[in-house]
């Protein structure tokens, strides 16, 4: 399992806004401010994102690669998926295409019960929105 994933971001408070608004529908509303100076020399500001107070995803000034990253976010339903890309596509993401990516949908080339979505962040990275029922609770299945 990952601890922690750093992201470099072009604009930290353009993708600070746009991860507060596309995280919140998965929960993961817990917000940290990390001053680099409290660290090893060369240590960026970090701004992290996670929930129940365990934090993993972080941002970080820095040059961006677009998509050399791809990351996909846990959500606890289908629900969930269609809620975290309508956020997404509303705080300034555009859909994913290509390779039966996109919009909240089965993903019937990975297994029936892969739903998921998939958009670009504003810095061009690709995030995935996914409920894998395989992965909850017996009842977590819609």
């Amino acid at each position: 399992m990952l601890d922690h994933v750093f992201l470099s971001v072009a604009d930290l408070d353009r993708s600070i806004a746009f991860y507060t608004r596309a995280l919140a529908p998965l929960g993961i509303t817990d917000r940290v401010d990390y001053d680099g100076k409290d660290a090893p020399p060369g240590h960026p500001d970090l701004k992290g994102f996670g929930c129940k107070g365990r934090i993993f995803f972080w941002l970080r000034p820095g040059v961006v690669e677009g998509r050399a990253a791809h990351i996909g976010f846990v959500a606890d339903s289908r629900e969930q998926v269609d809620a975290a890309y309508a956020a997404a596509i509303a705080a300034g993401a555009t859909e994913a295409t290509g390779g039966g990516m996109g919009a909240p949908g089965a993903r019937l080339h990975y297994d029936p019960r892969y739903y998921a979505a998939n958009v670009l962040d504003p810095d061009g990275y690709s995030l995935e929105f996914v409920f894998k029922s395989w992965q909850h609770a017996p009842d977590a299945a819609s």
